[in-house]
């Protein structure tokens, strides 16, 4: 029962707000995208922080000491835990 209520609360990166910090929980797509994204550093548990995200265009995001931006589509194929404000 655990297991549902956490997946329950996965979000996908684009709908985090500024400030926030996420976990990388999946990654949804195609296998170019996924294997893209992933050699960005989206990997399982790999800690985000949103730094720009107006609701419309890219997603500024921090992972692993670097700036990541993404599309906002892409942004929606990646699926995190959120962890709260930073």
């Amino acid at each position: 029962m655990g297991q549902m209520h956490a997946e329950a609360a996965l979000q996908p990166l684009s709908a985090l707000p500024v400030g926030w910090r996420g976990i990388v929980h999946s990654l949804q797509g195609g296998h170019e995208f996924c294997s893209r994204v992933a050699n960005l550093g989206f990997t399982t548990g790999a800690q985000v922080v949103i730094r720009q995200n107006y609701g419309h265009g890219p997603v500024l995001v921090a992972l692993r000491g670097t700036l990541v931006a993404l599309g906002r589509r892409e942004a929606g194929h990646i699926f995190v835990q959120p962890a709260g404000r930073n």
